[in-house]
Formats: structure tokens, sequence, C-alpha cells
């Protein structure tokens, strides 16, 4: 019975990834495509919206099942707030880097033409972003959505919502980070694109910062903010 517990969040998380990932990174390439062909793209307020939505169905279709992390980030920090085992931890983030790639290639293959401008949404970094810049950004991002997830799915005292609250994070960081890092705050969504499409400029930036913004999220919500009782 455990095994298959087990077994089905693993689905969960990979399923769920690719699902957040085709529509997110998707909404991105969809712009290339429609540009490549007279149209006008979503812009950034369709990108956060499409990234934001997807999520929050995700998590709220898929939460009761695995957690609803979809994000080795988030991840990390449900790790650090003692919520995951070690072991399951690390095969949540393999199942959530499958589903990434799943999503890359899928993209790759509906926009056969038209993925090379934005490398089938592989976050970049923005003119004059340096990667330390980088990767200071995508922690504070991080940390909004780690927050986010603590704070209403993972504490027992938090509002039930489902997803809308870590959904709406997704979107707000997008509004303010897209146009400098991509505003990843996943290690995954950079991952599956960024395989698919061969692009591995700076790639360190989008494991190292959101590793960071979660655990500084989930270690000062742990140590100052949980309930003692």
């Amino acid at each position: 019975m455990m095994r298959d517990r087990t077994a089905a969040a693993l689905i969960a998380e990979a399923f769920g990834t690719f699902l957040f990932f085709f529509v997110g990174a998707g909404s991105v390439v969809l712009g290339d495509y429609l540009t490549a062909n007279g149209g006008t793209g979503p812009g950034l307020i369709g990108v956060a919206f499409a990234h934001g939505l997807a999520l929050a169905v995700v998590v709220s279709a898929l939460g009761a099942v695995s957690g609803g992390h979809f994000n080795p980030a988030v991840t990390l920090g449900v790790w650090i707030m003692g919520r995951v085992t070690t072991g399951r931890a690390a095969l949540y983030m393999l199942a959530q880097l499958l589903g990434g790639l799943a999503a890359g290639l899928a993209l790759k293959v509906v926009f056969a033409d038209s993925w090379q401008p934005s490398n089938i949404g592989t976050p970049a970094l923005g003119a004059g972003i340096t990667p330390v810049v980088g990767i200071g950004v995508e922690a504070v991002l991080t940390a909004l959505l780690v927050l986010a997830v603590i704070g209403t799915a993972v504490d027992p005292r938090g509002p039930k919502i489902g997803g809308l609250a870590i959904g709406l994070a997704v979107a707000a960081d997008i509004l303010v980070g897209g146009p400098l890092t991509g505003a990843a705050m996943n290690p995954a969504r950079w991952f599956g694109p960024a395989v698919a499409a061969g692009a591995y400029a700076d790639w360190y930036v989008w494991w190292i910062g959101p590793a960071i913004g979660a655990a500084v999220a989930a270690l000062i919500y742990r140590s100052t903010l949980a309930d003692a009782s």
C-alpha cells in the first residue's frame, strides 16, 4: 500500500509538472509562433497568468495525491520544514525533472518551426543582469513562492484555498522578474526547456537562486513563524 501511494505521488509530480510547464513555457513559445506568423504574442501579463493559472489548477487537482510541489525548490522547502523524508524528496525532484523534460520535448514537437527564438521558453538573463544579480532575483522570487506554499498548503493553520495563493505568487513573480531572469523560481522549469533546446547559458542561476530562496523562506518559517505547540 505504501509503495502504491509513493508511485501515485511520483506520477502526480511528473504529470503535474508536465502540464504546468506545457502551458507555462508554451505561452512563451506561443509568442514566438504568433510573431513569426504576423500575430501578437500574449505578452508578459499573458505569460504570467498562463503560469499562475496552470499551477493553481494542478496544485488544486493533485495536491491531495503528492502535496503538489512540481518544483525541486518547493520540495527542498518542504523537506526543511520536516514534512517529507529525504528519500521521498529526492524521488520527487527526479519526477519533476522528468516531467519538465517531457514538456520541453513536447513543445519542441508542437512548435517545430518557431521554438528557436525563446529556446522553448528557457529562462534567460535580461540585458544588463549579471549572473550574481540573477541569482539574487531568483532567490527573492522563490522565497515568495515557497512562503505561499508553506503558509497555505503546509502549515495546518493556513487558509485552505487550494492552489490559488501559490498560482498568484507565481504570476506576481513573473510580472516583476520575467524580464530580468525569466522568473523560473524552479530548477525544473529551466531544466526541461533547456535540455530540449540545448540552451545552457548561465545554467547555475536557476539552480542556486531557487535553492537559496527556498531554504531561507523555509528556515525563517520553521524557526520563527511555525506553531511551536
